[in-house]
C-alpha cells in the first residue's frame, strides 16, 4: 500500500513511501537493510548509517539520474525529502513575480556548503536544470563531490565547486565583481560545540531506535564544519546576514535554513539593520519535524524580473 508521507512539498518526489522493491534495483545492496516492520511495510532501520547511504544512493538514481554516488563514513549523509522539499520552495519563491518557475542554466545558484555529498547542486540541476556552485571550507569534502561529478560528467558542465580558504568568510573570496546569482542556499551548521552535536546526534538516534543506547551512534555522520561552529547556528546565519549587505547587488535572493525558531526574531532585527528590501519566513515540515527558511533581497521588486 502506497501512503502518503505528510508535509512535503507538492512537486516532492519522495511525497509517497519508498518502494523498496524498485530502489533495491538500482542499488542490490541496499536489501540486506530492507525488512518488514510490524505493519507489515517494508523499511529500514534509520540507525545504521549504511542502510541510509545506501537508500540516498538509491533515492539518487531512481528519481535523479545520479549515477555512482557516495560519500566517506565520516561525512553527513543527509535525508533526500527534505533536501529536495528546500529546493522546491526556492523554486516557488523565484516564482513569485513570474509566469513560471523559471528552468535552465541561466539560473544560478550558490550553495554555501555543499559538503562531500552535493546533494543541494544535484537535485537543484536534475529537478529544474539550475546551474550551480558548490563551496565548501572543507578540502576532503569537494574532493569527493569532484568524484561524484567524475561519475557523471554530464553534470559538471553546470555544477562547478570551489573552496573557501577562510572560515571568517561566507561570500568573500567566492564571489567576484562580475558574479550574479539567482540565489544562494545553506543548511548552516546549527550545534555551538562538537558536545552538543553529540548529545543531538544521541537524541536523534534514542528516537530512532527506541531504546536507551549508552553512545551517540552518528547516524547521519557529519564533520565538525557541518555540524557545529562556535556561536551555532545564530552567530552563523547573523555573519551571513552582515556579510550579505556587502554582495547585495550579486545575489537576488539570499537564502538559509533556520532550525531554531527563537532565534528568528534576531536575524529580523539585523536584516532590517542592514537594509534588506524584503525578508520572507518559508515554513517547511516533513512528518513531525519543523523547520523553516530564511530568505532575504536587497533587490527593489521593480527590478527583479531583470534577473531572469
Amino acid at each position: 500500500m502506497t501512503t502518503e508521507k505528510s508535509g512535503l512539498h507538492t512537486r516532492n518526489l519522495h511525497r509517497n513511501s519508498y518502494d523498496f522493491e524498485k530502489l533495491i534495483s538500482c542499488v542490490p545492496e541496499l536489501k540486506h537493510y530492507v525488512f518488514k516492520n510490524a505493519y507489515g511495510n517494508l523499511t529500514i532501520n534509520f540507525s545504521i548509517p549504511k542502510a541510509v547511504k545506501l537508500l540516498n544512493k538509491a533515492l539518487l538514481q531512481l528519481f535523479y539520474d545520479v549515477k555512482g554516488w557516495d560519500i566517506p563514513d565520516e561525512n553527513l549523509c543527509p535525508p533526500i525529502p527534505g533536501r529536495a522539499d528546500y529546493i522546491h520552495y526556492i523554486a516557488d519563491l523565484l516564482a513569485e513575480n513570474l509566469v513560471e518557475i523559471p528552468k535552465g542554466s541561466s539560473i544560478k545558484g550558490l550553495d554555501i556548503g555543499t559538503g562531500a555529498n552535493l546533494v543541494y547542486p544535484l537535485i537543484a540541476h536534475q529537478t529544474y536544470g539550475w546551474e550551480m556552485l558548490g563551496t565548501d571550507i572543507n578540502k576532503k569534502s569537494l574532493e569527493n563531490a569532484r568524484k561524484i561529478l567524475d561519475e557523471n560528467p554530464e553534470m559538471s558542465q553546470n555544477i562547478q565547486l570551489k573552496l573557501q580558504p577562510d572560515s571568517n568568510f561566507i561570500f568573500r573570496n567566492i564571489l567576484h565583481s562580475e558574479d550574479k546569482f539567482t540565489f544562494s542556499l545553506c543548511n548552516p551548521p546549527f550545534h555551538d560545540s562538537e558536545e552538543a552535536a553529540m548529545k543531538g546526534n544521541l537524541r536523534k538516534t534514542k528516537n530512532l531506535k527506541k531504546s536507551n543506547i549508552q553512545k551517540p551512534n552518528l547516524n547521519f555522520g557529519g564533520q565538525q564544519s557541518e555540524l557545529w561552529c562556535e556561536g551555532g547556528e545564530l552567530a552563523f546565519i547573523s555573519k551571513m546576514i552582515e556579510e550579505s549587505s556587502k554582495y547585495s547587488s550579486h545575489i537576488l535572493w539570499f537564502t538559509c535554513l533556520v532550525s531554531k525558531k527563537e532565534n528568528l526574531f534576531k536575524f529580523n532585527s539585523l536584516l532590517k539593520k542592514v537594509k534588506s528590501i524584503d525578508v520572507k519566513t518559508i515554513k517547511m515540515t516533513q512528518g513531525q519535524k519543523a523547520s523553516r527558511i530564511l530568505a532575504w533581497t536587497f533587490i527593489s521588486e521593480n527590478d527583479r524580473k531583470k534577473w531572469f
